[in-house]
Formats: C-alpha cells, structure tokens, sequence
C-alpha cells in the first residue's frame, strides 16, 4: 500500500506546544526528549496516517480480509515504532535529566510516568 503525506488534525495534535505538560501547564525550562526528532516523528505520523486511510480504502473496496489484516499489523508495527521511540527518549532525556537534578521525587515521578506507558502499550 502506498503511504500518502497529508497534513490532519492528528498530526496537528502531535505537533502541539511542546511546552504544555498532562496537566496543562508550562513547563519554561524543560524541552521533551523528542524535540529534537520531531520533523521526523511528525513525517512518521502523517505516513501512518496515509495507511490508516489505505486500511479504510481497503475496507471500502471490499478487499480480500487477511490483505486487510496484513495492513492492520503493518499500521501496529508503526504506531508502537513511535511508541517505543517516544519511551526511549523520556528515559534518556526527562527521567535522567529529574535524576541529574537531585530531586528524588521528580525523578520517581519520571519514572512512575514510563512505567504507566509501558504498562499500557503492553495492555494495546
């Protein structure tokens, strides 16, 4: 299936103030670990955006199911490619970073944060 680059609410969704934490508030000093990959997880998002509408074309046409379901996997192969890549860089980046800081907490808190996101990209 052939990846199209379009520009949607998701991707505008990822590409949100990098500043603005869960909470909602501004975290002045603090850049997220992925920023510095950021065109290429942006570029990431729109080609997986390009095969979920593949999927749903797919679906439309009446494809033939196990070619669908091949699609699907493919699709879940790329989104917990990001997945992992997003947790990777909150380890090396936000949790190392709160534990240079001294600051106990901040650093249990960190890694509370990751140890949630694996719990729940095991659970997807």
């Amino acid at each position: 299936m052939k990846d199209t680059l379009m520009t949607t609410d998701a991707a505008a969704d990822a590409s949100t103030d990098s500043t603005v934490t869960e909470t909602g508030t501004h975290a002045e000093a603090h850049q997220h670990g992925y920023i510095s990959d950021k065109d290429r997880y942006l570029a990431r998002m729109r080609r997986i955006e390009g095969q979920a509408r593949g999927i749903a074309k797919m679906i439309d046409d009446e494809k033939y199911c196990i070619d669908i379901l091949t699609q699907v996997s493919a699709l879940t192969r790329a989104l917990q490619g990001v997945a992992t890549g997003l947790l990777d860089g909150h380890l090396k980046h936000c949790v190392l970073d709160a534990a240079k800081q001294g600051d106990d907490d901040a650093a249990i808190a960190k890694i509370q944060e990751a140890s949630d996101a694996i719990t729940r990209l095991i659970k997807s």
